[in-house]
């Protein structure tokens, strides 16, 4: 099977975030995924909204998505059906919920605390 190269823009991120890193473009391997930007807004108290932009490498049928909240290659099927928790995008120990309207989902943890990422389409 051949590479399809995508980019995915990742979600909104309501939680702190590592510092912006810059990456070099290089050629990535079949599967693959990075952070090529990362954005952070900090304005508001006690909440940060990050956007990230990832490079991806990926197979025939599928495309860039979220897995344990890194930019992975997940099936296609998974985002044309806005079915966001078959990625399995949330971390060990978080449960998973669609929105709503299924423009995102958010990522709960035990203690109350609470991600919500939602997708942008430019």
């Amino acid at each position: 099977m051949s590479p399809v190269s995508s980019t995915a823009h990742c979600p909104y991120l309501q939680t702190p975030v590592a510092p912006l890193q810059y990456v070099h473009y290089s050629q990535l391997a079949v599967g693959t995924c990075e952070i090529v930007m990362l954005n952070r807004d900090s304005s508001v108290p006690r909440r940060t909204i990050a956007r990230q932009t990832a490079r991806c490498a990926c197979r025939r049928g599928q495309i860039a998505g979220t897995t344990r909240a890194r930019p992975a290659c997940v099936d296609a099927r998974i985002v044309r059906s806005r079915q966001w928790c078959e990625m399995v995008p949330c971390l060990e120990g978080e449960v998973c919920s669609l929105l709503f309207n299924r423009s995102g989902w958010t990522c709960t943890r035990g203690s109350g605390r609470i991600k919500t990422h939602e997708i942008y389409h430019p």
